[in-house]
């Protein structure tokens, strides 16, 4: 392999890994949203929910 191709695979493996990382500690720290925005109703929620 070449300097500058084994230079992408690097970078390709840092941004796919790390951002694997990243949002797997962003999911433990909160598993669950606090909040949701306003809006909707109950019954347009059964409606999308499958």
């Amino acid at each position: 392999m070449t300097p500058i191709a084994i230079t992408f695979l690097v970078i390709a493996l840092v941004v796919v890994w790390g951002g694997l990382v990243t949002s797997t500690i962003m999911l433990v720290r909160r598993p669950e949203v606090d909040r949701y925005p306003p809006g909707g109703t109950a019954a347009e929620a059964a409606d999308h929910a499958g």
